[in-house]
């Protein structure tokens, strides 16, 4: 699970900004929203970030996107650009280094990762590890004349082969992870934050992003996982009695291979296609109960495309709670409450909370309504992001402020700028 992550010169984060999962010295709620992954850390499997457009709760998203699609970004040529973004509204720190700093703990044991990386390469990789009280190295990556230079710690046992090994494949604008995940070896330390990476660092979800074509899948390859799905959409009231799907096997023409490259399918996958010349899709269709003037009950049959936008958006929300869920993952979810009733968005949080064991949700909104739900948020488990006289984004917890157990409506205290993280219309 996550502990907390440190954001600088990253997008809006100007000034280094910590973000953290660990919880306050509260028993409210704990059952449901509070996991002990060691000896006194207790941390939140919810947080609900708020603010105004503009302030950077998508950016915080982002910070932890970067990360997931850097830590395995294969790297063609030593040229290729890192992908990070720093603060560009200023002359000094748009020429910077960006800087990260992941906390997480796998079976209980406490890891950190940390990065400093320009536009063009890795000054700085590193990742610890806890086996005892005593933080202990799993390798350390410096910067030396635009040279990339791996050292592991004494406690982990590697051959000068595989050290020589993984500082070849190793580009100085990649991680270590990346040139670890391409030889055929194994270290049990860092294996284990790798597996969790890979498994547990589910892709983030945004408005622009659709996650159709993954719950699609999902029932198309797993009869439980499409009950579940069924499930899920009949609690949610959508009216569903039951779901179909047909695997239709495409030819690839010209424009088909245009729109493919705009969708974020893996190389190994689009390479496959261009071989086979064809493309599978998924056809889902949905059945509807109606009951008539008369009582009698009906079943009527509508494609995808004849759905409801909300429909749509509760279907793909679906399957990825579900495999958050399932994986004991972590997922941010950007402005959840796109399309969605506000009494929606509270059963998808509700279902989240009851039924995850130790996966962890981050999602950004407008909708204040929540604030008032005292047995689904706890006061850590509120955030803000606010815009500051420079552009760059503030980011502090509600569990900041004193006395705020005195206030009787974080609703409209909220709504009248107790707590700034508004837009300031005048």
């Amino acid at each position: 699970m996550i502990h907390s992550l440190s954001i600088q010169n990253f997008l809006s984060f100007k000034e280094e900004k910590l973000f953290s999962f660990e919880a306050v010295k509260d028993n409210k709620q704990e059952k449901h929203q509070i996991v002990e992954v060691a000896k006194g850390v207790r941390l939140l499997k919810l947080i609900v970030v708020y603010g105004a457009n503009a302030s950077g709760k998508s950016n915080l998203l982002e910070a932890f996107e970067f990360l997931r699609e850097f830590w395995f970004k294969k790297m063609d040529r030593k040229e290729d650009k890192t992908g990070v973004t720093p603060f560009l509204l200023d002359d000094r720190t748009s020429k910077e280094d960006s800087k990260f700093k992941l906390t997480f703990y796998v079976n209980k044991l406490k890891f950190i990762y940390t990065l400093t990386i320009s536009t063009n390469i890795v000054s700085y990789e590193s990742l610890l590890y806890y086996p005892g009280t005593q933080p202990a190295i799993i390798f350390e990556r410096k910067l030396n004349n635009n040279i990339s230079e791996i050292s592991f710690g004494p406690k982990i046992k590697v051959s000068q082969i595989t050290k020589d090994e993984i500082s070849i494949k190793c580009l100085p604008n990649m991680s270590v992870f990346s040139a670890y995940s391409r030889l055929n070896i194994q270290i049990e330390a860092l294996e284990l934050a790798v597996n969790w990476i890979k498994n547990q660092f589910v892709s983030s979800l945004d408005i622009k992003t659709s996650w159709l074509k993954y719950s699609e899948k999902m029932i198309s390859k797993d009869d439980i996982a499409k009950n579940k799905i069924l499930e899920f959409l009949q609690q949610a009231d959508l009216n569903i009695s039951s779901i179909e799907t047909e695997i239709m096997k495409r030819e690839i023409s010209d424009d088909l291979l245009k729109q493919l490259k705009t969708l974020n399918i893996p190389k190994s996958e689009f390479d496959n296609i261009l071989k086979e010349q064809t493309f599978n899709t998924v056809k889902t269709s949905f059945t509807h109960k109606i009951i008539n003037k008369d009582h009698s009950i009906s079943y009527k049959k509508l494609p995808m495309e004849s759905q409801s936008e909300g429909t749509k958006r509760v279907f793909g929300l679906s399957g990825g709670i579900l495999k958050t869920i399932e994986q004991n993952a972590f997922l941010a979810i950007d402005e959840i409450e796109s399309k969605l009733h506000p009494r929606l968005i509270e059963f998808v949080l509700e279902k989240f909370l009851r039924e995850s064991e130790q996966a962890q949700l981050l999602v950004t909104t407008h909708y204040d309504g929540l604030l008032e739900e005292d047995d689904l948020l706890r006061k850590d488990s509120i955030w803000f992001t606010e815009k500051q006289d420079d552009a760059s984004t503030n980011l502090y917890s509600l569990s900041d402020f004193k006395a705020v157990n005195r206030i009787t409506s974080l609703q409209k205290a909220y709504k009248y700028g107790k707590f700034g993280a508004i837009p300031n219309i005048g």
